[in-house]
């Protein structure tokens, strides 16, 4: 499959396909062994055609699955230093890294991948931008606060996944304790829905084609409000594009090259 396509987004667990005519890769692995083989298994695609995985940081729901596919499988992993130390504290038991610094490309097979910083509460979090011939894809999400930074490595995308985390008004009203909202609506934890939708506007570009929301809490969001916040303040500015959301349990739409 040339293409990516989001396995599972959520707090349960991230791991997303992206695929070329000569190389395959993850972008996280926070889901088991089992359901990243059940998902490829749709694309006609097994874990030994995986090249490589790159993590973002070393939250559990972006890691969990990863000694067990980089050892069984022998696939190599790309994290920044500070995310790959903070990985082998968490797991233990881990395969050799290859380090990447964050704000320089690099390339892999027939990708350029360039991992930029955001704002979230791990040592040295990224989002990525992936350049494959003439298109470019852009992976953002866990961040709280949309920096000039975060905006101009997302200009100019071909697609998007973007993280649409939460509602404010149910975050508040939720049971989760004082300590977990506190740390969901600051600026190391996660972007609001309106939050993406703006977000959005100030990047959004005439070749845009599909968007991802992605990441959403299933306690405090729901994908119907979601999807009409953004698709309401892009129309309001007469803007057209696809948008879908990335789910926890189940295939998103899949994008083809």
């Amino acid at each position: 499959m040339n293409g990516f396509c989001p396995l599972a987004s959520g707090s349960k667990g991230n791991c997303i396909y992206f695929g070329t005519e000569n190389t395959r890769i993850l972008i996280d692995a926070g889901i088991s062994e089992k359901k990243v083989k059940s998902a490829l298994d749709t694309f006609d695609i097994t874990l030994k055609d995986i090249d490589a995985i790159l993590i973002t940081h070393e939250h559990t729901d972006h890691i969990k699955g990863l000694v067990t596919l980089a050892l069984r499988y022998k696939i190599p992993i790309f994290a920044n230093a500070d995310t790959a130390k903070a990985i082998h504290d968490t797991l233990g038991e881990c395969p050799k890294f290859k380090i990447f610094s964050t704000g320089e490309t690099f390339e892999f097979g027939d990708i350029e991948v360039h991992p930029f910083s955001i704002q979230h509460d791990t040592l040295d979090p990224v989002a990525f931008t992936i350049r494959t011939g003439s298109l470019k894809c852009g992976f953002c999400t866990d961040l709280g606060f949309v920096t000039t930074l975060v905006k101009n490595n997302l200009k100019d995308c071909d697609y998007l996944y973007i993280e649409s985390n939460h509602q404010p008004s149910m975050v508040y009203a939720s049971s989760r304790p004082a300590t977990y909202k506190q740390r969901v609506l600051s600026r190391q934890g996660h972007l609001s829905n309106d939050e993406c939708a703006d977000l959005l506007l100030d990047i959004f570009n005439p070749k845009l084609k599909h968007i991802h929301l992605a990441h959403l809490s299933q306690e405090c969001n729901s994908p119907e409000l979601a999807l009409k916040i953004t698709q309401d303040k892009l129309q309001s500015r007469g803007y057209i594009v696809d948008v879908s959301i990335a789910f926890q349990d189940t295939l998103s739409n899949s994008i083809l090259f």
